[in-house]
């Protein structure tokens, strides 16, 4: 099938409304827009550059930790959560009791990706490991009430207060079995010669119209991005979310996938979406050179420590997965005594590395603030001199 010609799909009357009826995607896809080949050619280019990236950087895991939380607070933010980065390093008893429950739904998504990147070593790409993601995601938190990992069995809606003002209304709870089950044969067709890519766009678009669950489809459409690409491998870490992408251009993002059901214009939604791959591609790739710049500042820095070196440079690799640290919870990671984590958080004091950020006399929280900065401003700081 041209994507020219793509039909949505149709809509189907029920009582009092009518819900949309998504086209099955289990088929094959081709295209004339020579525009969709040069975006794409673009786009595979940059996420090789990203991976070959990833792949010499030592120790990349300690690194990546961040970019999922960077990703859980963006996504969440899209969906009206407000958390951003340096809240949620965070340990719980430094947030404000009114900003919980918002940290807490950041805490689970970063739990729900890592969960599904883990089950990917031993598991497919399957609608069963987003119902796992989905309930990691959904527990204990708003919308906890709303069946966690379970395939939902009445109609929901999307915008407005209820189905007859609603902006959107997904098919039928009858229909997403069998929706779901042709996506999930659409990742695993060998037979299709479509680009990943472009499979990724077909898939973010068609699971975002199912709607498969009462609640958070959007978060977990976002996460299916970077568990596709994985389980592909066209990622070799897991090193790319456009949630950051869409978010800054929210509008953007929802015309498009509008577009699509409103006028079957999917061309227009592919070229958006590896848009978004290139652009975070880059900006990816440009984060992590920041952070090894960072790291061989600071490292250089930490060599003045003399005997305190390797416990100074041990402590940094723990800075850039957990960048929030109370001098007790240092003392537990590098097994040494509170005095001496103490002193070794004086030490990262005067080289610039760590600040006081709780104000109190005891206990007190200290933060790896110019790592923060590379996630929280999108990669934009000045470094400090060596």
């Amino acid at each position: 099938m041209k994507l020219k010609s793509f039909n949505s799909g149709s809509y189907t009357q029920q009582y009092q409304y009518r819900s949309f009826t998504p086209t099955p995607i289990n088929r094959p896809f081709d295209w004339d827009d020579p525009n969709i080949d040069v975006l794409l050619e673009d786009a595979t280019r940059l996420i090789g550059e990203l991976n070959a990236y990833s792949k010499l950087i030592p120790d990349v895991d300690f690194f990546i930790s961040m970019h999922i939380v960077k990703e859980a607070t963006t996504s969440s933010r899209i969906e009206g959560t407000q958390t951003n980065v340096r809240e949620a390093v965070l340990p719980e008893e430094e947030i404000a009791q009114e900003r919980r429950d918002d940290w807490l739904e950041v805490q689970n998504y970063v739990k729900a990706m890592n969960h599904a990147i883990a089950a990917l070593e031993r598991l497919p790409l399957s609608i069963r490991l987003l119902r796992e993601a989905h309930k990691t995601l959904m527990s204990g938190v708003r919308g906890e009430h709303r069946n966690p990992g379970e395939i939902r069995k009445s109609q929901n809606w999307i915008g407005g207060s209820s189905l007859r003002d609603a902006i959107f209304i997904p098919p039928s709870h009858q229909e997403v079995p069998d929706l779901l089950s042709d996506l999930e044969k659409f990742w695993h067709n060998d037979q299709l010669a479509i680009p990943h890519l472009i499979r990724t766009a077909l898939s973010h678009y068609q699971f975002e119209t199912i709607h498969p669950f009462l609640d958070g489809n959007g978060r977990i459409g976002r996460v299916l991005i970077t568990l596709y690409l994985i389980d592909k491998g066209l990622l070799v870490k897991p090193t790319l979310y456009l949630s950051d992408f869409f978010e800054r251009n929210k509008g953007a993002y929802y015309d498009a996938l509008t577009a699509v059901r409103a006028s079957n214009n999917i061309e227009h939604w592919i070229k958006f979406f590896l848009t978004g791959v290139a652009e975070t591609a880059a900006n990816s790739k440009q984060t992590f050179e920041k952070i090894v710049e960072l790291r061989h500042v600071f490292e250089g820095k930490i060599l003045q420590l003399g005997k305190r070196n390797p416990k100074g440079q041990a402590l940094l690799r723990h800075l850039f997965s957990q960048p929030a640290l109370t001098a007790n919870r240092i003392a537990a990671k590098l097994q040494i005594t509170h005095q001496s984590a103490s002193s070794l958080i004086r030490a990262f004091e005067e080289m610039g590395i760590l600040q006081e950020a709780s104000g109190r006399k005891k206990d007190r929280l200290f933060v790896f603030s110019d790592y923060l900065r590379l996630f929280a401003s999108r990669g934009q700081i000045r470094l400090p001199k060596a």
